[in-house]
């Protein structure tokens, strides 16, 4: 098992390599470029579109743009939050958190660009229902005679999307704050009593579709943010005196490495890079598939949207996050790893019921990621073998957080980490390949927008 754990986790280092953080970071630049800047442009258009002005429920599609976006962020505003950001500082150094800021920011324009292609190249499954998704940009938009690179993604996404990172670190919280302080031991047993509880939940959900899937995400997101955002923003101002040093240990270490990894700037930009991508998803292909189902016949409008969800997620709530641990110094307790770097946080910030907080949230972050990873899991089965085939990778996906709740934390982030790598090769290639055709239609879209404001005047 050792020797398994370690083949994973170098393969993992190894897909991360140069050439992969090139095409991700030097794509999103590309877009940005390219683009002049369209995305960064047009916010309060976006929230707009978000809040429903535009919304037509008799276009195409399963669920409105609001329902869309909250099942992205059901997938992203989740464990990366939390455990992902303590993994980014523990193992790259308070400097990681630079490195997400800058993945995040080219990343609002990666996801408008796959999202949009999400939109613009949509494709039927077996039941002739309207689906989204890179695997269909690649066979609508570029030709059949790419299948295999479509393929490719929905075979890795098949690994990608298995929700054994978040069961892991939730039942790591449920150990460390609820179990273990009150005299029950974490084994095996106990482990494998809470995954299986958690399957029970999420069975109940996933296999209701993405209609279910959207409605309950809809309600629970935005619960969890002010759930969560008020509980670091009091960490924040009741240490407020230790902000100004957070954020120059951040941009000094962004560039040198001291902290943890004595000088290796190259490992911090991958660490960063790799716990962003994991945080927010930009480019690697799972946002298109929960963006290509929103009822829309305007392809810009959902980029747009779906270009929102890097700005909240990395920006906003992963530096929350980060904030806490280094403010409270949890991260520099050498026995901790993962989701109890941001427990010891919280513990030390709010004494006696941090941890309970942290443990609601968690719980809701947890469950809320795994109803959507599901879905974009089915997707891919869907594609490679049939429509209805789709619903039993529920049941393999159910199966599979019993196996997360029990296994290593290194051995899981790293088969994630290594999926989600292979993910974003055919997502970056078809959209960079693609990219005029978006420049085009968001030309049009805006030179639309902008006849109708002078019509109103």
């Amino acid at each position: 098992m050792k020797i398994l754990e370690t083949l994973i986790v170098d393969f993992s280092n190894w897909l991360w390599g140069t050439p992969l953080l090139f095409l991700l970071l030097g794509g999103g630049v590309y877009f940005v470029v390219y683009s002049n800047f369209i995305p960064f442009k047009y916010f309060r258009h976006a929230i707009d579109v978000l809040r429903g002005k535009y919304d037509d429920p008799n276009d195409p599609g399963q669920i409105n743009h609001y329902e869309a976006l909250s099942t992205a962020l059901a997938a992203t505003v989740g464990m990366g939050n939390i455990s992902g950001v303590a993994v980014a500082i523990t193992t790259g150094g308070p400097g990681a958190i630079f490195w997400m800021w800058v993945s995040a920011v080219i990343g609002i324009a990666t996801k408008f660009f796959t999202c949009t292609l999400a939109i613009m190249y949509r494709g039927k499954d077996s039941y002739g229902e309207v689906q989204g998704g890179p695997m269909y940009v690649i066979t609508e938009g570029l030709g059949n005679q790419w299948r295999p690179l479509a393929v490719f993604f929905s075979v890795a996404g098949l690994i990608g999307m298995l929700p054994i990172f978040q069961a892991n670190q939730f039942t790591q919280i449920l150990r460390d704050v609820l179990l273990v302080p009150h005299g029950i031991e974490g084994s095996f047993k106990t482990n494998l009593i809470t995954g299986l509880i958690i399957t029970f939940v999420v069975s109940l959900v996933i296999f209701g579709g993405i209609k279910r899937i959207g409605k309950v995400a809809g309600r629970m997101v935005p619960m969890m943010v002010v759930l969560y955002f008020a509980s670091v923003i009091y960490i924040i101002m009741t240490n407020f005196g230790a902000v100004p040093e957070a954020f120059l240990l951040i941009l000094k270490d962004a560039f040198t490495g001291d902290a943890v990894l004595g000088g290796a700037l190259g490992a911090v930009i991958i660490a960063g890079a790799r716990r962003a991508a994991f945080s927010n998803e930009a480019g690697i292909g799972t946002a298109p598939m929960a963006h290509g189902a929103a009822k829309t016949t305007e392809p810009v409008r959902e980029g747009l949207v779906a270009m929102l969800g890097p700005f909240i997620d990395t920006i906003v709530v992963c530096t929350l996050t980060a904030l806490s641990i280094l403010i409270t110094g949890s991260w520099q307790d050498s026995e901790s790893n993962g989701v109890t770097v941001t427990v010891n946080a919280f513990n030390k910030a709010i004494p006696g019921i941090g941890i309970y907080i942290l443990v609601l949230c968690v719980t809701i972050f947890a469950t809320t990621s795994l109803f959507s990873y599901s879905y974009y899991g089915t997707k891919c089965l869907s594609f490679i073998v049939g429509a209805k085939y789709k619903k039993l990778y529920n049941y393999f996906y159910v199966g599979t957080i019993v196996f997360g709740a029990t296994a290593s934390l290194a051995a899981i982030i790293s088969l994630i980490d290594a999926s989600y790598a292979l993910m974003s090769i055919p997502t970056m290639i078809s959209a960079i390949l693609l990219s005029p055709n978006v420049k085009k239609e968001a030309k049009k879209y805006f030179m639309r927008l902008e006849e109708e404001k002078k019509q109103r005047v």
